[in-house]
């Protein structure tokens, strides 16, 4: 057992007090090389949050008919009723909308420019009022009324019909890269510019040099790093933001140098 050991051992250098993870000697030159060459995500000019959470995507997250049917009622209906993206939506450089759209009864927020934006109140759109209180959703009478269900949830504002505050909510209607919470195989990230909203099952990074930022977060070496590395444990395939704040990216104009055996190791395993 001790020849074995002595064989097949890999020394590994870390300091004390951080953490680590045994890694062969290709592994160890990837991360050296991508933490040398690359800066956190922490450290850019970026932010990056959650989607919108509901607390009753029953009421709140509707079909396209549904929603035409609300603005065939009242016209009205359609300054607050938005398209939304789930995670599952979010492919590789590509998102694949799936008509689906949510009631965004916001509880106010300070817009880009720094106007003060009021809660909604629900009493100018009867429309949605009467959909929220008297529609169908409510698959579940034994746990309440329509109303008594808006209530109960933690997730509201000011009134039963109000999201939960939000204070990002215009980073939304600003460029930005939208990622699903569950990774899968491929790096789900993907560039939107139509101002679509996400739900908590899909995050958003907004800020600088999102172009060269999105190029970085599709790019195998970049990827395979973060699944290795940087992704924690926890459940499978689950980003963890503070994880992915972790994630070194070299700044435009650096590049991570990676040997043809690295690049074919990389490759294999991705």
């Amino acid at each position: 057992m001790s020849d074995y050991i002595r064989q097949h051992a890999v020394k590994i250098d870390y300091k004390l007090g951080e953490s680590w993870i045994i890694l062969n000697e290709i592994e160890q030159s990837i991360k050296k090389k991508i933490e040398t060459v690359g800066t956190p995500l922490r450290d850019w000019n970026i932010s990056i949050n959650y989607g919108i959470k509901t607390g009753l995507n029953e009421a709140f997250i509707i079909s396209k008919e549904k929603r035409d049917e609300l603005i065939k009622t009242d016209p009205k209906s359609a300054e607050i009723i938005r398209p939304i993206l789930r995670g599952r939506d979010i492919k590789r450089n590509k998102i694949d909308f799936q008509d689906i759209y949510i009631i965004n009864s916001h509880n106010g927020y300070i817009s880009e420019d720094g106007t003060r934006i009021p809660p909604i109140n629900i009493n100018d759109y009867p429309a949605i009022k009467d959909w929220l209180d008297n529609g169908e959703w409510n698959t579940k009478p034994k746990k309440g009324s329509n109303y008594e269900r808006l209530a109960k949830r933690t997730d509201k504002g000011i009134t039963p019909y109000n999201l939960r505050s939000l204070a990002y909510m215009d980073d939304f209607n600003r460029q930005k890269i939208v990622f699903s919470r569950i990774s899968g195989d491929t790096p789900s990230f993907a560039m939107d510019e139509k101002k679509l909203l996400t739900n908590d099952t899909g995050y958003i990074i907004t800020g600088n040099n999102l172009d060269y930022l999105l190029q970085q977060l599709t790019n195998p070496i970049i990827w395979f790093s973060f699944k290795k590395f940087y992704m924690g444990g926890g459940v499978e395939k689950e980003f963890k933001v503070n994880n992915l704040f972790n994630l070194p990216i070299p700044f435009v104009g650096k590049k991570i140098e990676v040997t043809s055996i690295e690049k074919r190791y990389i490759k294999d395993l991705i």
